[in-house]
């Protein structure tokens, strides 16, 4: 779909002022650069999928209009400073397994962000800091670190799966 520069510039803010108010104040600027690619559905016509030389950042979601992230979109998102929101960090005995795509349960749970709320888009990575996962809270950020059973985060994508 050919648009204006205009159109374009109008479209990247538009992103970008979702990323803020789903992933938090930055990270739209953070997480797409002037250079993001936008592909439009081609039945609807709206915004479907972000991608940076290629490689795919995000895709929004058309039932509720909120970005799920990659693997790679949110190592973008980590490396910027004071920037990164809705993170969980996890033990190191179980980083191997989240990294493979295996949810992550309460009891292998570090830390967490106290803003995550229930459905919210969630940033798995390891002590170190390193980005094992994306996916999706099942409990909130306090519950995640007071509970010790069950699940916490529900994985979509581990950096290790093909």
């Amino acid at each position: 779909m050919q648009y204006q520069l205009r159109d374009r510039q109008q479209t990247l803010e538009k992103i970008r002022r979702i990323a803020d108010y789903q992933l938090g104040k930055g990270a739209g600027d953070a997480l797409f650069p002037n250079d993001a690619q936008i592909v439009f559905s081609r039945t609807t016509g709206r915004i479907r999928y972000i991608y940076l030389t290629r490689r795919l950042l995000a895709t929004l979601r058309p039932t509720d209009g909120i970005f799920s992230l990659t693997v790679e979109g949110a190592k973008r998102l980590t490396s910027k400073a004071n920037v990164g929101k809705l993170w969980v960090k996890v033990s190191d005995d179980a980083a191997p397994f989240v990294a493979k795509g295996k949810s992550v349960f309460a009891k292998h749970v570090t830390d967490a962000d106290t803003e995550i709320r229930p459905q919210a888009e969630t940033i798995i990575i390891s002590k170190q800091g390193k980005v094992l996962a994306v996916g999706k809270a099942v409990l909130t950020g306090r519950e995640m670190k007071t509970f010790r059973r069950g699940l916490a985060v529900r994985v979509r994508r581990g950096v290790a799966e093909k």
